[in-house]
């Protein structure tokens, strides 16, 4: 049994291609992840490490295929320590990086926050809602504006975090260059946060437009992990002949 962790897009790609060739079973950490693979058996919820070891002796896994978002730290490390736990193989699938010049690279969401404290002006944010209290915190008098996904979940997030409804984009990404241009101008954003989520993610479109714009992009980088599979028909080859 092949346990496929989802989170990116490329693992409705995966799923489709080793139907009928080796069984697996799918879990995403939420609703608008599972809803994104378009499969009603995904399993939704988050699990830490021991639920995973659980998981795997529960379901047989013999093999795990991480392919959670790059930014998803925890979920990784947890994985990893439950293949380690319970002696199945792990194999972790990265989004490659996006092309990224004339950017200013951020080290982490701390500083990007504290580099934001110093700006003025309008900050259009791409990066989800896991840390908009983070953001939020150093607004000032500042226009902070938020894409998120159009979900229930996302809205109350920023609601509960002071974000006002003017503020708030719910749009399912990605955008093409043309609408991120359109966005960022009607919007008179003078910084746009994202993540390098690579193509897949829209990163390249975004950074297009910011250049037509004359706007600073600010890319919050991952962070370093051991080098994974980054090429899916890598990927199939060994799953299917495993």
């Amino acid at each position: 049994m092949i346990w496929i962790i989802g989170g990116t897009i490329e693992a409705r790609d995966l799923m489709s291609r080793l139907r009928g060739y080796k069984e697996f079973i799918v879990t995403v950490a939420t609703e608008s992840g599972a809803e994104a693979l378009q499969d009603r058996s995904v399993a939704v919820g988050r699990m830490d490490c021991g639920e995973m070891a659980r998981f795997i002796k529960e379901k047989s896994v013999d093999t795990v295929v991480d392919m959670s978002h790059p930014y998803a730290l925890e979920a990784t490390r947890n994985a990893k320590e439950a293949c380690a736990e319970t002696g199945v193989s792990y194999i972790r699938f990265v989004r490659k990086s996006s092309y990224m010049e004339g950017c200013v690279f951020m080290e982490s969401v701390e500083k990007c926050a504290a580099y934001l404290e110093s700006v003025k002006g309008c900050v259009f944010f791409t990066t989800g809602i896991k840390n908009i209290r983070d953001f939020q915190r150093v607004r000032g008098g500042n226009r902070f504006v938020y894409r998120v996904l159009p979900t229930v979940f996302s809205i109350r997030e920023c609601m509960l975090q002071g974000v006002r409804m003017e503020d708030i984009i719910a749009v399912l990404g990605p955008m093409l260059e043309d609408m991120n241009y359109q966005m960022f101008k009607d919007y008179k954003a003078d910084y746009v946060v994202m993540k390098d989520s690579g193509k897949e993610g829209g990163t390249p479109e975004k950074i297009k437009a910011c250049r037509r714009l004359g706007i600073t992009p600010l890319v919050i980088l991952r962070q370093q992990e051991e080098k994974g599979i980054e090429d899916m028909e890598e990927l199939i080859k060994l799953l299917k002949e495993g």
